[in-house]
Order: C-alpha cells, then sequence, then structure tokens
C-alpha cells in the first residue's frame, strides 16, 4: 500500500468514546473538513481503537424508542468515508491499545500502526487537533 502524503488536518482522538459527544464532534469534523476538499488523518489510541472493528457491522443495535430505525455503526460511517474520499481521509488506530483492548479486525481500509507513528503524523501535519481524555 502506497504511503499517504502528509494530513492537513491530524486529529488525535482519544478517551471513551461514547463518554461525551466527542466522537460525534470527531465524525462533523471530518465530514466538513473533507468536503472542504481538506486532507484528514484520524489517529484512535485508547478505547477509540474499538470503533472500527468489523464486527460491529453495519448497523448500530436497534433503537428500543424506534424499533423500525436503523443507523450506521461507526465502522460503517467510517468505511464510507474511506470508499468516498480515498485520497483525502485516513483512519489509524495506535497497535498497542488496540491490542490491550481486544479491538479488532478493523474495516478494510483502517492501518493499525506503532504507537510510535503518532509523532511521524504529528511532524508531518500541518495542523494537530487533540480531542479526548488522557
Amino acid at each position: 500500500m502506497a504511503a499517504r502524503p502528509p494530513a492537513d488536518v491530524l486529529l488525535v482522538v482519544t478517551g471513551a468514546p461514547f463518554a461525551s459527544d466527542m466522537l460525534t464532534t470527531v465524525l462533523r469534523l471530518v465530514d466538513e473538513l473533507l468536503r472542504r476538499g481538506r486532507s484528514v488523518l484520524v489517529w484512535a489510541c485508547g478505547y477509540t481503537t474499538m470503533l472500527t472493528q468489523a464486527a460491529l457491522g453495519a448497523h448500530k443495535p436497534r433503537d428500543v424508542d424506534d424499533w423500525a430505525a436503523r443507523y450506521p455503526s461507526t465502522a460503517a460511517v467510517v468505511s464510507g468515508l474511506l470508499a468516498e474520499y480515498p485520497a483525502l481521509f485516513g483512519w489509524e488506530v495506535c497497535a498497542y491499545c488496540a491490542q490491550d483492548r481486544g479491538a479488532g479486525p478493523h474495516v478494510p481500509g483502517v492501518r493499525t500502526r506503532a504507537p510510535s507513528r503518532i509523532g511521524t503524523n504529528v511532524a508531518a501535519a500541518r495542523t494537530t487537533v487533540y480531542i479526548g481524555g488522557a
């Protein structure tokens, strides 16, 4: 697989993804940046490494308030963005964090990278934004 050029924006996302609106914020930010033609790389650390597991399938569990409603899983949302913006978007997960949490395998296009890769990504990105917990 060819090396991805440096991203305009690197989003370092850590922490528990459903403890706050962090995940929604990240996905909205990614979507808007891509619509504007900016390249984006997401680095997922901690429990956010679990968001792109293939086992999540295409849809979230059923909504008990609206049994007929179907919502895409985070894995499906990320897969869709990777398919729609292959030259502009990348999602990488920290191999250490993923292994520690049993997260994987991931949907196609999501890369599992060594923890040391974060430094290379930060140095190469034009802008780095850290979102999440410690």
